[in-house]
């Protein structure tokens, strides 16, 4: 737990300027679709070897997809080289003051992803190897990391009460892209 009394889950990953959408498209959607309890449509993202869950779902895709293009700009634009998306879940909550009643969101788990783009190439087909057999590790890790707290007494421990099925996600959650620490693409 942090200070804000919500779980935070950090996965690091070092991209490639040819793996980067990839990667971080595959990574997104394996967080929602561990954390969507809605009714899904799953999919699966092959990269480097490495099958990773996800959600074939149009709002979804579309979501993700400019978040990944709003990162990748933004990298591509600037001399900032480290970025972090962070994906956040909440419920809504009754808000009362003296003057309105009405609903807030309340965080109830927040994943970060810490990136470190190293926009050159390997120059090698060694290096090349060796940075795809890193990064697929990497991948693996963070699968890991997914399963292990999803499905662990603590992470379904946070899952607030589920009230409404009727969407893909009971509850709100949203994608925030940082590059330097200034907020893109939002």
């Amino acid at each position: 737990m942090n200070a804000t009394n919500y779980p935070v889950i950090t996965i690091d990953l070092v991209l490639d300027r040819r793996n980067t959408r990839d990667v971080l498209t595959a990574v997104l959607h394996s967080i929602l679709f561990h954390r969507l309890f809605g009714t899904v449509k799953p999919t699966t993202f092959e990269i480097l070897d490495v099958t990773m869950p996800g959600l074939d779902d149009a709002e979804i895709k579309q979501l993700v997809d400019s978040r990944v293009d709003a990162f990748w700009k933004a990298m591509e634009g600037g001399a900032q080289k480290r970025g972090q998306i962070s994906v956040t879940f909440s419920e809504k909550r009754p808000r009362k003051t003296w003057f309105l009643i009405g609903e807030e969101e309340v965080p109830w788990e927040q994943w970060y992803l810490t990136i470190n783009a190293e926009i050159r190439q390997p120059v090698t087909e060694r290096d090349r190897h060796a940075f795809d057999s890193e990064l697929a590790s990497a991948l693996t890790k963070s699968l890991q990391t997914m399963l292990t707290y999803t499905s662990s007494e603590r992470g379904r421990s946070v899952v607030p009460l589920i009230t409404n099925a009727l969407s893909i996600s009971p509850f709100p959650y949203k994608i925030v892209v940082k590059v330097g620490g200034t907020e893109v693409g939002g």
